[in-house]
């Protein structure tokens, strides 16, 4: 058995989607596997939008090729393991639960949906165990199709929420100041991981030097940038190819989606130092495995997980996706 992993971590340095602790996340989460769950550093891969090699950038194309490697090379009894820690979004569709293709934004905006993750997960070995965790805006139904066992994303009526917004804000939390022994007040950063589809727009016309980009045009300008590598989906459109449905596809893949469909996830500075900034599902999932010794279900993570968030004011409902035998099954091993 060989446990493989990919982190994927986004920042945005420089631009109008810029967040602060993605890169944290998965250098957290990078440590966790090596100390905790003994996976080997080989079998490890890292993309984070920090200068260095391009080719460890987590761009579209570098995402799915690092995926795709890993699910290729996985033979049965394998752990395979994702971590994602950036800016989600939503594009319209009228093939989907919710209403809309969730998608995940790569640092050069080349979206990978829901689609190309259910395609991901329906080529996993069997006898492998995949679970991603994408700590991101609207991550609830990332894997298309995937069965909600912790969640109300695919059980709400109400009218969907919009996209949110990637401005600051800051919240008054108290925590125990070490050196008085005593609770104290501090402001904390919270920005949402969600990336309107307004700035998307935004840093495409940036991108192409194309100034009339709406809405309804911007699969064609993601085909028109990124050709083969953009997300099968928009090939398929541009292509008009029917859309290929995935009823009754083998659901071996195990999501935890940072909030629901419709919400936002947080990425926080919580004493106004970035070098502590993180996202909050990534560093609850973390505390939990320190409290727990790493040995907790799917189902107790989440539950958990959720319970933490609301005691610190964060409006998110993290979800759990996944067939009923991976309920109770451990977290990734």
């Amino acid at each position: 058995m060989t446990k493989r992993a990919v982190l994927i971590g986004c920042n945005y340095p420089g631009t109008k989607a810029e967040l602060k602790g993605c890169i944290n996340d998965v250098r957290r989460m990078h440590r966790c596997l090596l100390d905790r769950y003994g996976f080997p550093a080989e079998h490890i891969v890292v993309l984070i939008d920090t200068e260095g090699s391009a080719d460890a950038q987590p761009t579209g194309k570098n995402i799915r090729a690092a995926l795709s490697d890993m699910v290729a090379s996985a033979v049965p009894g394998d752990i395979l393991f994702v971590h994602y820690s950036g800016h989600g979004t939503r594009l319209p569709a009228d093939d989907d639960d919710t209403g809309y293709d969730e998608c995940i934004v790569p640092t050069d905006m080349n979206l990978i949906t829901d689609d190309d993750f259910r395609e991901l997960v329906n080529k996993v070995a069997e006898g492998c165990r995949i679970t991603i965790v994408s700590d991101s805006c609207h991550s609830g139904g990332l894997i298309d199709k995937a069965k909600e066992q912790i969640g109300e994303s695919t059980r709400r009526k109400k009218k969907a929420q919009g996209n949110g917004k990637c401005s600051g804000s800051f919240k008054k939390l108290l925590c125990t100041d070490a050196h008085k022994e005593e609770e104290v007040e501090v402001e904390q950063l919270i920005t949402s991981k969600s990336l309107p589809l307004s700035t998307l727009i935004e840093i495409l016309k940036q991108k192409t030097g194309k100034l009339d980009i709406k809405v309804g045009e911007l699969r064609p300008t993601l085909f028109d940038m990124f050709g083969d590598d953009a997300t099968p989906k928009v090939k398929k459109l541009m292509k008009v190819v029917m859309r290929k449905f995935l009823g009754g596809a083998t659901d071996g893949g195990i999501l935890i989606s940072g909030c629901q469909s419709d919400e936002t996830s947080a990425d926080t500075i919580p004493d106004g130092d970035e070098r502590h900034a993180y996202g909050v599902l990534s560093n609850a999932i973390l505390d939990i495995i320190a409290e727990t010794g790493g040995k907790v279900s799917n189902r107790k993570l989440v539950v958990r997980a959720r319970k933490l968030l609301k005691q610190q004011g964060f409006p998110q409902h993290p979800g759990l996706y996944c067939t009923h035998q991976h309920l109770h099954a451990r977290f990734i091993c």
